[in-house]
């Protein structure tokens, strides 16, 4: 009753990514729908069923370019998750409206919207879920910026924002991998754990970079972690189970009976 199994994907707004050369071929992809975008949004769908908590990176709100549909509602209702949550980092009108999701079995108590330092378009949702004993547990999903000097400002505000946790999870694109020396020294200074350099998410159909990432505060405890091998966007999805501490178990915001996770 207090594990939870976690899911980051950063899904590319829908799109199927199999080799570099389809970033020229399905650039068009990114303006106008097409109906190769539902089929791989209902596959992704099938994927995303067997998680507690998922975090999506790269969707779109409901534009154009996805037929108006918000694709972090169609992943809740295809998977079977009663809750979901959308954060429009970059509106674009009627063209594109970049987000980050949450979907989520579990109903939350809250949810925080930040917008990261930086050049407008990158944001982290932070999700509190009550627990039994009486604090949050709370998961950060978040997507950085690709510059170094963006990401390190982003790092220090994340690293601010899981100071106020005992129990946090903070997971997304982070556009950085083991190489980088900001975020081993954000991780360090955090106190999060969770980083393995083995676990390489980019690009997907052949994975060389570890971009994507679950970390946790060390009250939580790491079950497991693996990479799943479903190269239905450019990255593919990493996955964690992790552990509450003892006595510890989520509880339903609105009926204060203890959820089974």
């Amino acid at each position: 009753m207090n594990r939870l199994r976690l899911l980051s994907f950063n899904i590319q707004a829908g799109i199927e990514s199999r080799r570099y050369r389809d970033y020229v071929a399905n650039s068009w992809k990114h303006l106008i729908p097409h109906s190769g975008r539902q089929r791989n949004l209902t596959n992704i769908g099938a994927l995303l069923r067997g998680f507690d908590i998922v975090g999506l990176q790269e969707v779109d709100a409901g534009s154009l370019r996805s037929a108006y549909i918000d694709q972090s509602q169609y992943l809740a209702h295809h998977a079977g998750y009663p809750y979901w949550f959308s954060q429009v980092n970059r509106e674009l009108g009627h063209l594109a409206r970049h987000s980050n999701g949450l979907l989520s079995r579990i109903r939350p108590g809250s949810v925080t919207e930040h917008k990261l330092p930086g050049l407008p378009g990158r944001g982290a949702m932070v999700v509190e879920f009550p627990t039994s004993a009486g604090e949050g547990f709370a998961v950060c999903v978040l997507h950085l910026a690709l510059g170094r000097r963006a990401q390190r400002r982003q790092l220090d505000y994340l690293i601010e924002v899981a100071r106020h946790y005992r129990m946090i999870v903070l997971m997304g694109d982070f556009n950085c991998g083991c190489g980088s020396r900001m975020l081993r020294a954000a991780i360090a200074a955090a106190g999060l754990r969770g980083l393995d350099c083995e676990l390489k998410t980019f690009p997907s159909w052949r994975p060389e970079r570890n971009l994507d990432h679950i970390l946790v505060s060390p009250a939580l405890r790491i079950r497991g972690a693996q990479v799943l091998d479903y190269a239905l966007s450019d990255h593919l999805p990493i996955s964690m189970e992790v552990e509450l501490p003892a006595g510890v178990c989520l509880m339903s915001a609105d009926t204060g009976f203890v959820v089974p996770a």
